[in-house]
């Protein structure tokens, strides 16, 4: 029996995939790490893995929690993958003061954590690391974009307090940074995956699946 393996998060997640396909067609991932994840498992397996993008550019904490029943529960996957956080700080900061701040983050991030694990008592659950670099998007107020890392601590937090899987990922482009003055090649505004950025994010997914689910 195939894996199932959903992928959730916002747009890093997202990346332009055609919601009018099943998962059964490579456009249905989009052109980001759950395209890469989902290639790198295919070599190991062909017909071993569904993996599954649920993904919508936007979401914050609070977006994924409302649409957890519809997108994750119902499709009762083998493994959960959540990569949110970035928009809870950028929704305040250009969108009309509408983010998350860190306490109801945590607070939400952990309410969707317990109902998934009671719904869905034998689900893996990874949880990435959010990050941010320098960019265009980012560069007029990193200082404030840089409290992702704050928001970055809350995750691997919880995932420590719920015995889950943490995929640590700012260190990664960070050191991309320290090595190329242009870390465009990696995120394209310092916040979207190009397509050196989504291998870096679906290799060290891949070594965490390996080592703690799919051993």
């Amino acid at each position: 029996m195939k894996k199932k393996i959903l992928l959730y998060g916002d747009s890093i997640t997202d990346m332009g995939r055609d919601r009018n396909l099943d998962s059964s067609y490579a456009n249905s991932l989009g052109a980001g790490y759950p395209f890469v994840i989902a290639s790198e498992l295919s070599k190991k397996d062909p017909f071993g893995y569904d993996v599954i993008n649920r993904g919508i550019s936007g979401n914050r904490i609070v977006d994924l929690y409302a649409r957890i029943k519809a997108d994750v529960w119902n499709l009762k996957p083998d493994v959960l993958s959540i990569l949110i956080g970035i928009n809870d700080i950028w929704h305040e900061l250009a969108f009309g003061n509408n983010g998350v701040d860190i306490v109801r983050y945590e607070k939400v991030y952990s309410m969707l954590i317990e109902d998934t694990l009671k719904v869905l008592p034998d689900i893996k659950i990874m949880l990435l690391e959010p990050f941010v670099l320098k960019g265009t998007a980012t560069e007029e107020k990193y200082d404030e974009f840089l409290k992702v890392k704050d928001y970055a601590k809350v995750v691997k937090k919880l995932a420590v307090k719920y015995g889950l899987c943490f995929v640590p990922l700012q260190e990664k482009f960070d050191e991309c940074a320290k090595k190329y003055a242009d870390t465009t090649p990696y995120l394209s505004d310092g916040v979207h995956p190009n397509i050196a950025g989504a291998t870096l994010i679906a290799d060290e997914w891949i070594k965490v699946f390996y080592k703690e689910i799919d051993k």
